[in-house]
């Protein structure tokens, strides 16, 4: 137990460094292609730092134990916005863009309703698989429309200039060892879990979700801090997208899985309500006089409560 306590703690310098420098990488590419950090965060973050619930579903698929990968799909979506962007919102608040508002959000709040229509069957067939990753090309029309657009009205500071080479050199390794930290720290958290005896759904819905968002932890509050917290918020969204659009999809493409009552009453409610709370507060604070809506530290805390709060329900619940 000491020695995978050890693997944590140097994990997580790790996670913290490479972040860093992942954020450098991708802001300073943003900068030389004339892309926006909203658009560098739905894509290239987004994909990057979701690679390790992909990797895990597709393992977990191949291994028989779906379950792991639902687990990891929609505790990855919990954490990553009760988590990660209440974390980061208590570091920096976030201008959000008139698109995100009306576009993105309502339509991450739509891909998590349909998503749970499919499963309420408590099954994810081959069948709801395809509709998923169907919905995934649709979401990259979304992203190209993105790629036509300006800016939005959100500036992005302090981006550091560096050589394109460079630029690549810290983008790539920031990733790679953001990707090899977060998977050690798994690895070393699954071990810890296992010999308490949790099980395999309960595994991925904490630990091993906690573990594959911690990149997007680590480089949201680093993007945060660097002063464009809008990367973080493309990254969140992004993420989430590829969460439930791929790496809930893959098991069931294998073969039909079959799902436990508590992953529609309770864990699909909580992606629901994180969700639609994070849509209701871009709108809510939606100001079109200025022609920008704010996220604060009041937003931060009521969405890292909803995430204690699920804990609790997780848990504590009968």
């Amino acid at each position: 137990m000491l020695w995978y306590s050890t693997v944590i703690a140097v994990g997580l310098v790790a996670l913290v460094w490479s972040a860093d420098r992942f954020v450098d990488g991708a802001s300073a590419i943003a900068k030389r292609a004339g892309l926006t950090p909203m658009l560098i965060g739905l894509t290239i973050v987004s994909v990057g730092t979701s690679a390790p619930e992909i990797l895990i579903s597709i393992m977990s698929a191949l291994a028989d134990s779906g379950e792991l990968a639902v687990g990891n799909a929609l505790g990855s979506n919990i954490a990553n916005v009760g988590l990660v962007l209440g974390v980061t919102l208590l570091f920096s608040s976030i201008r959000l863009g008139r698109d995100t508002i009306w576009i993105d959000l309502p339509l991450l709040v739509l891909v998590v309703l349909v998503t749970w229509f499919l499963l309420y069957d408590l099954e994810l067939s081959r069948s709801d698989s395809f509709v998923l990753l169907g919905m995934l090309a649709l979401f990259f029309v979304r992203v190209g429309q993105h790629a036509r657009q300006t800016d939005d009205g959100i500036e992005a500071r302090e981006i550091p200039t560096l050589t394109l080479p460079l630029a690549w050199l810290s983008f790539i390794g920031g990733l790679i060892l953001l990707i090899a930290s977060s998977r050690l720290l798994v690895w070393a958290a699954t071990h810890i879990a296992t010999a308490l005896g949790v099980s395999e759904l309960v595994i991925g819905l904490t630990i091993v979700a906690v573990g594959t968002s911690l990149p997007e932890l680590a480089a949201s509050v680093m993007s945060a801090l660097k002063g464009h917290a809008d990367m973080a918020v493309g990254a969140i969204v992004g993420s989430n997208m590829f969460n439930i659009l791929l790496v809930l999809a893959i098991p069931g493409l294998w073969d039909s899985l079959s799902l436990q009552s508590a992953v529609v009453s309770r864990d699909m409610v909580a992606v629901f309500l994180t969700t639609l709370v994070l849509a209701l507060a871009a709108l809510w604070r939606w100001n079109g006089a200025s022609g920008s809506g704010t996220l604060g530290r009041g937003t931060g805390l009521l969405l890292l409560s909803l995430y204690i709060a699920y804990y609790g329900w997780l848990f504590l619940a009968p």
